[in-house]
């Protein structure tokens, strides 16, 4: 008979990771960020039970927008004195909200809300969670 391992939720303790956003693309730099926070990179994946990971990211300022999404991609900001505005102005002005938009679109739509505070974006290197001990994320080649 065989049988199958499934996971509970108590089954592991979620780790912090720390990524390092600069010079990388903002698609890739979504995708392995998505990765994480769902728990894919863990080999108990189960995709009944979260067992996705904290995330970190330092250097939002610095990641990279070429210029088609610049010029083509809408970024609609839903706040007073911000109406609606190119992705351009916005990365200026709020980087970690187009980082935050691109890993929401990219996660389950279930679990939108709950996978989303796990993610802490920062626009320099300093952060408030240095007693969490993050590991620093090598698990995949982002460029």
């Amino acid at each position: 008979m065989n049988k199958t391992f499934i996971p509970r939720s108590d089954y592991t303790t979620k780790k912090w990771y720390i990524l390092d956003a600069k010079d990388k693309t903002l698609g890739r730099l979504a995708t392995i960020i998505s990765i994480i926070l769902q728990g894919k990179h863990k080999v108990d994946y189960d995709p009944a039970i979260d067992n996705g990971d904290y995330l970190i990211i330092i250097n939002a300022k610095n990641i990279v927008i070429d210029s088609w999404s610049i010029g083509h991609v809408k970024f609609r900001v839903f706040s007073p004195g911000r109406p609606g505005s190119s992705l351009k102005k916005v990365f200026e002005k709020i980087p970690q909200k187009i980082i935050e938009s691109a890993v929401k679109n990219m996660l389950p739509k279930g679990s939108q809300s709950c996978i989303q505070n796990r993610l802490k974006i920062y626009e320099g290197i300093d952060h408030p969670h240095a007693a969490q001990n993050p590991i620093v994320w090598k698990g995949s080649k982002v460029k």
